[in-house]
């Protein structure tokens, strides 16, 4: 089963790294978070990926086309040119990389990736969050509730602390920024069936907007209830929120061995 990244979007909130490169090119812990996010899937098996560029997606090609040379020892020729890899460390992934359109809406992104995804169900998330999810366990949910879509809903951390106190005026608890419900919302990591693209239309559709309400209102949208770990990037504290998770040597997202 091929998985989507969408990997197009500006980032603007992340200015500080985003002004040269593209959001899912942020590294965390020397990594960018879009290779985090493959690792998460290729946990579970799920080594075919497709990614939707957009905004300076030549950085996510060259990755690619370097991570072969920069992860081996090799010998090369000067005269000719001619490499000879060994020590080869890289993991056996297959990248399909689509420009779908610098200023292309999600929902509008993955209508252009029809014709490489094919008729089969197909599995989809954002180039800039991370979970400590199973995604065998997501697809086999979607498979028993058999309907067109499943999101992955997840219970975003609180921005502030929180305190509870008696009559007394006693602190009976108190919890900094605990990951708690400020009411469940969409998480990414999606399954799709192929009949998705009936509810896609042109490259101003926002993903998240009618075709995902349409979806609902026909009863075809599952949630997958994620009450474990789950942080996008969206600002510079996150982006070192995650750094400081990865450098502790715990990372919640860490899966793979």
């Amino acid at each position: 089963m091929k998985v989507v990244i969408l990997a197009g979007g500006l980032g603007t909130r992340l200015t500080e790294e985003t002004s040269s490169k593209p959001k899912p090119m942020v590294e965390i812990g020397g990594h960018p978070i879009l290779w985090h996010i493959m690792k998460i899937y290729a946990a579970s098996g799920f080594t075919e990926f497709v990614i939707a560029l957009g905004y300076r997606g030549e950085i996510i090609k060259d990755f690619f086309l370097n991570f072969l040379p920069r992860n081996s020892d090799f010998k090369i020729d000067l005269s000719s040119g001619k490499i000879d890899l060994h020590d080869v460390r890289v993991p056996a992934w297959s990248v399909h990389l689509v420009e779908t359109g610098a200023e292309t809406e999600t929902g509008g992104r993955l209508a252009r990736l029809k014709d490489v995804l094919g008729s089969e169900a197909f599995m989809l998330t954002y180039g800039d969050g991370v979970a400590r999810i199973r995604v065998d366990d997501l697809l086999r949910f979607h498979q028993e509730h058999g309907r067109i879509a499943t999101v992955t809903a997840v219970r975003p951390p609180a921005r502030f602390g929180a305190i509870s106190w008696n009559d007394a005026g006693i602190v009976e608890s108190f919890q900094e920024k605990p990951q708690v419900g400020e009411g469940w919302i969409n998480g990414g990591f999606f399954v799709f069936q192929p009949d998705v693209f009936d509810f896609l239309d042109d490259d101003s559709t926002i993903l998240e907007r009618q075709p995902l309400e349409r979806l609902a209102a026909a009863g075809q949208l599952s949630a997958y209830p994620l009450e474990d770990f789950w942080q996008p990037m969206d600002t510079l504290r996150e982006k070192r929120l995650l750094d400081e998770l990865w450098d502790s040597g715990a990372a919640p997202w860490k899966i793979w061995d």
